[in-house]
């Protein structure tokens, strides 16, 4: 009786030590199965928040972008004021000197002042500006005016010391509008004499001026366009001259491009990559056209000549002492660089490329740099209608040639197979035509992935552990009713996981669905884009025909006339 006793007690400790071990089993079961699960729904996490870091960045960094330009241009707006106010502190005292030049002389015509009051006021000039070319000259012309030869010779030699350039081509001017045509040429033969055509000033615009509008006299208008003809000759000479003056064009024509509207293929701008291989291609394109209507609108224009010589060479006086002073060219410089940057709203890099491009405030360019400045910026280089005309028939064949480069490498850089990015789909396409097979592609990526979610989420060791349990416990219930409640309660807690896990695929099969959906739609809009965009740029492309019509149509000899007397143009296409 006592050795069934205790075996019946040993058999008793053995069982609970099972159960207790099977229960140890079970939790250390559940704890793997949970961090299992943990791990995957990390993993998951951090692949969905690595996308949101990737989004946040990109805007964070657009913001950054977008402060920063705003920043430059508030910048740039307020060292603009400070640099014009500096000019005017500077050399303000300088405008009062210019508008006596223009001013002596129509004051001479209309005989509205004393000549010894003109001469007393140049004087002062004189003291008020110790450095400036153009004070002396005033005191010579004053001097001229009231037949003091002595005088006037010392003074124009001391403008001359100062300034031989400025001061040569400044009488070369008031001599024409005084009618004196011989002084005039002498005066231009001088000018013309001092210049390296491959060192230019910026004055020599007037110069060119003169001649296209007419102002000089027969012969020193044949010797300008003889001078003009014989500076492009010996440029034409250098070595590479071909190969500089198409990079030199094709970086003007290029200054004339317009950035695409932002709003315009939205769909292709958010979902390629290759986006900005195609917006470039696309504003290359586009230049056609700019430059087509920069240029007949240039040549529709009327110049409408000037009332009479006086008031011409007035316009040119006025430009000469105004305009061209190497004293105030670095703070030009700084004014032009400042206005680019206020223009390309706060683009610093964009403003500096256009300004190293221009190479207007440059001291000294050669002459075909000057004739690309007169035709593409006549603002800034002051450059007159007539001038422009002129600037652009000299210069066609090297514009030409230039344009063809430029259309040649903007064709051959437009991408051909355009990449997409939706979700975390990829795919190709070329002009669209594709959308059945990306249509299928997207939608076996989709189901993959759908699948790969549908795997992971199934039941676990837990859940099967608390079923097997639950079943053992059933046998095990027999002498102990106490098992059977907690193997009902295993069972349960196993069908309920079963359901939850059910309804969890369904939702995950009912979010994939969506997302398909969502996708397709944002393809079948990139795909419309993308016809949208090579059609665009079909029709933008074939425009590049009209440049070289155009400039087939004009010539110099059209563009170098006479308006205040009957010689003739000497210029030969």
């Amino acid at each position: 009786m006592s050795d069934r006793v205790i075996s019946q007690a040993n058999l008793s400790r053995i069982e609970r030590g099972l159960g207790q071990l099977e229960n140890n089993i079970i939790v250390v079961s559940n704890q793997v199965q949970e961090v299992s699960r943990e791990v995957q729904e990390v993993s998951q996490e951090v692949l969905e928040a690595q996308s949101r870091i990737e989004q946040l960045v990109n805007e964070f960094r657009e913001f950054v972008h977008k402060d920063q330009l705003s920043k430059n241009l508030q910048l740039a707006e307020t060292r603009l004021v400070k640099v014009r106010q500096e000019l005017e502190t500077k050399f303000g005292h300088y405008n009062e000197v210019r508008r006596r030049a223009v001013g002596i002389l129509q004051a001479v015509d209309a005989s509205l002042v004393k000549k010894e009051t003109i001469e007393d006021a140049s004087e002062e000039q004189l003291l008020a500006a110790p450095r400036y070319w153009l004070a002396p000259c005033l005191i010579a012309l004053a001097a001229w005016l009231n037949d003091n030869k002595d005088l006037a010779e010392r003074a124009m030699m001391e403008g001359l010391r100062r300034n031989d350039e400025k001061t040569s081509l400044f009488f070369a001017l008031v001599t024409r509008r005084g009618a004196r045509y011989k002084a005039s040429r002498e005066w231009l033969d001088r000018y013309l004499g001092l210049q390296d055509p491959h060192e230019l000033e910026r004055e020599v615009v007037i110069l060119i001026d003169g001649f296209a509008n007419g102002v000089f006299g027969p012969e020193a208008r044949n010797k300008c366009g003889k001078q003009i003809e014989a500076w492009i000759e010996e440029l034409s000479q250098k070595a590479g001259f071909v190969e500089e003056q198409r990079e030199q064009w094709k970086q003007a024509l290029k200054s004339k491009a317009e950035r695409l509207d932002e709003q315009s293929y939205p769909y292709l701008r958010k979902y390629s990559p290759t986006w900005g291989n195609l917006e470039q291609s696309l504003e290359g394109a586009m230049l056609h056209d700019i430059i087509h209507r920069y240029f007949t609108t240039i040549f529709a224009k009327e110049i409408v000549p000037a009332k009479s010589i006086a008031f011409a060479v007035d316009a040119l006086l006025d430009t000469l002492v105004t305009q061209f002073d190497e004293e105030e060219l670095p703070l030009r410089k700084d004014e032009r660089l400042l206005s680019l940057i206020v223009e390309a709203d706060g683009d610093r890099a964009l403003a500096q490329s256009r300004f190293d491009s221009e190479k207007l405030l440059e001291e000294r360019v050669s002459f075909t740099q000057l004739l690309t400045n007169f035709a593409m910026y006549p603002e800034v280089s002051k450059a007159s209608l007539a001038t422009q005309k002129l600037s652009l028939a000299l210069s066609k064949e090297w514009i030409g040639h230039a344009h063809d480069d430029l259309t040649a490498e903007n064709r051959l850089n437009v991408p051909i197979d355009i990449e997409l990015s939706i979700d975390s789909w990829t795919g190709t396409t070329r002009n669209g035509e594709n959308e059945q097979e990306l249509t299928d592609n997207l939608s076996e990526h989709m189901e993959n992935r759908k699948l790969e979610a549908l795997s992971r989420a199934r039941l676990g060791f837990k859940e099967w552990g608390a079923l097997a349990a639950g079943v053992i416990f059933i046998f095990m219930g027999i002498g102990m009713p106490f098992l059977f409640v907690v193997s009902a309660a295993l069972i349960i807690y196993f069908f309920v996981a079963k359901h939850r896990i059910s309804k969890a695929k369904a939702k995950i099969a009912s979010d994939y669905e969506q997302l398909l959906a969502s996708c397709k739609d944002i393809l079948r809009a990139v795909l419309a884009d993308i016809v949208d965009y090579r059609r665009a740029y079909e029709e933008e492309d074939q425009k590049a025909v009209k440049i070289g019509e155009f400039l087939q149509g004009i010539s110099p000899e059209k563009y170098a006339f006479s308006s205040h007397d009957s010689a003739r143009s000497v210029i030969t296409s």
